[in-house]
């Protein structure tokens, strides 16, 4: 088989304050015609500034220091930029993780469709229009003639990255490269997208280098993979040899931290520290200070990529083989953590919630509609339980966290703390329970103060509630705060941006934990970590829940981490409960149509593994204008007439296993 791109020796640079320093150094890989090549590796090891180098589309302050890239019969190291140009989106093409960030608001999707093919093609006017709906109808987008008129804000994410994907294949290229894209989508709309995009390479023959930290996405779409470390390549070869024989201890370390559908492990394996900085670079090996085999000359001298079996590569040092690591043993564990007492009171009731969002137009703001968010979810947590809520975006999973703490307030519902009506609080008496009931959020950086040093934003807590009477009360708990979630207590009057997105979100759940809470919300705290530290985060709400007996709302849309950290899992859509169950019930036998779906658009880390795939076709209805009957019925495979009209209801069909499913009433 031919090679189409080959990388040799790649160094790039970017200034710093201490001149220019390597963010990739000595990267060498080839991609053959025909073939997908994946590179991961954690945030901050090179993977995104790899691709960028090859499409030459650096930061002013970045620049190729020394090797090559050729492609086809050309190094696009010598290129000039407007021959560059005529090569990228023409015969390399690039699909960049945020599409909201990459798509131009101010232009019509048509527009941005058509400007590759007037630049490379010369097509204009009828023609590229006719071409940008053909591309849209391509990618699966329903009314692409009308669709090629809107802005991209009014596109769904699942859309918008269609989008980006119509735009990179408008000119037929031989390379497509895709940096992470599927991370911000949800299971469901990542098979679509996966799926359409294994069809595309397929008819059209080209190449493609896929970035991600998802390594079931990798065993599912990949020929061969590069990991990457710290700017380095660690490890490289056929997709089986890698995850059948993982060499490289890091490799290793990141397969052994997937949470897996079909196991459930006592504790998941994570990789301490962090990825050091491009400034601060080890002289020797770059993984030695987190590995547990690191010996003197790891650190001395780096180790160097050496063959392991046909083209699989590991940087090791001479004398060690692939065979003295191995994959640790999997400990399981029985069903559920802990056993729910029948007759004692649960920690958290909630009878029938919804929240009705009113949809107001005109001059006077008048109520013309409500967006049914949450549309009557029943729920209850015991004292020390993790209580998982599934379900795509839109679904109504976090407006229901919120709606629990009234940081929005429900439409209607009970909503019982300890036998406690909170709904008929009054503010003061609110501001009390909120004491015992914290939330940790989706995205630290945004939801920690900017302003404040990590001291400040842990005291602020303890200050509104009055919990300290002196400065050095508040510290020393400050302090405590900081060892029990794994920082060093000297970080304290560091800023939040100057730790990383694992320690942010360490610094959340610890600010969650500075009033001694009961229950703890926890929505998505870890859906935009890397694999390895989101094991670490995993296994500290695991521990916290030991240790402080807390009881957990974990909000998700990952299945394989919702059923490592829950006892039972309620499956939400379009506002409502279809399922609730214990863990591992939902996961070995889930009974509604969307839970099967769900479940079965997880990828597996296992390249040699088969499943049957239930694509669901769309996106979620709008909740303004939920369908009649059974809401999943548009996309369900196992429809009947009766659930076009008539709302299934609530049965349990085996033991604390509940549905909402025509199929079984």
């Amino acid at each position: 088989m031919s090679t189409i791109l080959s990388v040799e020796h790649l160094t790039t640079s970017f200034g710093t304050t201490s001149g220019y320093v390597p963010a990739i150094d000595d990267v060498s890989f080839h991609i053959d015609k025909g073939e997908t090549l994946g590179i991961v590796g954690e945030s901050g090891c090179g993977k995104s500034v790899t691709s960028l180098s090859i499409m030459k589309l650096l930061t002013a302050n970045g620049k190729i220091q020394s090797g090559s890239i050729q492609f086809e019969d050309r190094d696009l190291v010598k290129l000039s930029e407007a021959d560059m140009r005529k090569v990228r989106g023409n015969d390399i093409a690039m699909i960049f993780q945020e599409p909201m960030t990459s798509l131009n608001p101010v232009h019509k999707i048509g527009k941005q469709i058509t400007e590759s093919l007037r630049i490379h093609k010369g097509m204009r006017g009828p023609a590229a229009r006719a071409r940008a709906i053909e591309l849209l109808n391509l990618v699966g987008i329903p009314r692409a003639a009308e669709i090629v008129d809107e802005y991209p804000h009014r596109l769904s994410g699942g859309m918008r990255q269609r989008v980006m994907i119509a735009i990179a294949m408008a000119c037929d290229p031989k390379l497509l490269i895709a940096d992470e894209p599927t991370t911000a989508l949800d299971v469901t709309i990542q098979a679509q997208i996966l799926d359409l995009m294994r069809k595309l390479k397929a008819e059209r023959q080209m190449a493609m280098m896929l970035i991600t930290h998802d390594l079931g996405v990798v065993a599912e779409m990949c020929d061969r993979v590069v990991v990457m470390y710290a700017g380095k390549v660690v490890e490289q070869g056929n997709v089986r040899d890698i995850f059948r024989n993982p060499t490289h201890p890091y490799t290793i370390g990141l397969l052994n931290s997937i949470p897996k559908l079909d196991e459930r492990k006592t504790r998941l394996d994570s990789i301490p520290g962090a990825v050091p900085s491009i400034e601060n670079m080890p002289a020797g090996c770059r993984f030695a200070a987190r590995c547990e085999h690191a010996t003197q000359r790891c650190a001395d001298a780096d180790p160097g990529l050496r063959d392991v079996s046909g083209d699989h590569q590991a940087r090791l040092r001479a004398g060690l083989k692939g065979g003295r690591f191995r994959m640790a043993d999997v400990q399981t564990v029985e069903q559920g953590k802990i056993a729910a007492d029948k007759e004692k009171m649960p920690l958290l009731v909630v009878r029938d919630l919804k929240k009705h969002f009113p949809i107001k137009r005109g001059l006077i703001q008048r109520t013309v509609g409500h967006v049914r968010a949450v549309d009557g979810v029943s729920l209850s947590v015991d004292t020390g339980e993790t209580f998982g809520l599934v379900g795509e975006s839109g679904c109504g999973k976090s407006t229901t966290g919120r709606s629990i703490l009234r940081l929005i307030e429900p439409t209607a519902g009970e909503i019982l703390f300890e036998g406690r009506d909170i709904r008929k609080m009054g503010s003061a008496e609110m501001r009390r329970m909120r004491r015992k009931m914290q939330i940790v959020f989706q995205d630290p950086y945004a939801s920690l103060n900017p302003r404040y040093t990590v001291r400040q934003v842990l005291e602020e807590p303890m200050l509104i509630h009055n919990l300290f009477s002196t400065a050095a009360e508040r510290k020393k708990r400050a302090s405590q705060l900081m060892e029990i979630v794994g920082l060093s207590p000297s970080r304290l009057d560091r800023y939040p941006h100057e730790f990383s997105g694992g320690q942010r979100q360490r610094i959340g759940i610890a600010r969650a934990l500075a009033v001694d809470p009961k229950l703890i919300i926890a929505d998505e705290p870890v859906s935009a970590l890397d694999v390895s530290v989101q094991s670490q985060v995993l296994n500290l709400l695991d521990d916290l829940q030991k240790e402080l007996g807390l009881a957990y709302v974990f909000i998700a849309h990952d299945l394989s981490v919702v059923k490592h950290i829950s006892d039972r899992i309620g499956v939400m859509y379009l506002g409502r409960m279809v399922e609730l169950s214990p863990a591992d019930a939902l996961y070995s036998e889930p009974l509604h149509p969307y839970s099967q779906a769900l479940l079965s658009a997880v990828p597996v880390p296992d390249p040699e593994a088969k499943r049957d795939r239930i694509i669901l076709q769309g996106d979620l209805p709008s909740p303004s204008k939920p369908p009649t009957g059974c809401p999943f019925h548009p996309r369900c495979k196992d429809a009947k007439d009766i659930c076009k009209t008539v709302v299934p209801t609530w049965e349990e069909i085996r033991p604390d296993h509940f549905v909402a499913c025509h199929l079984y009433s």
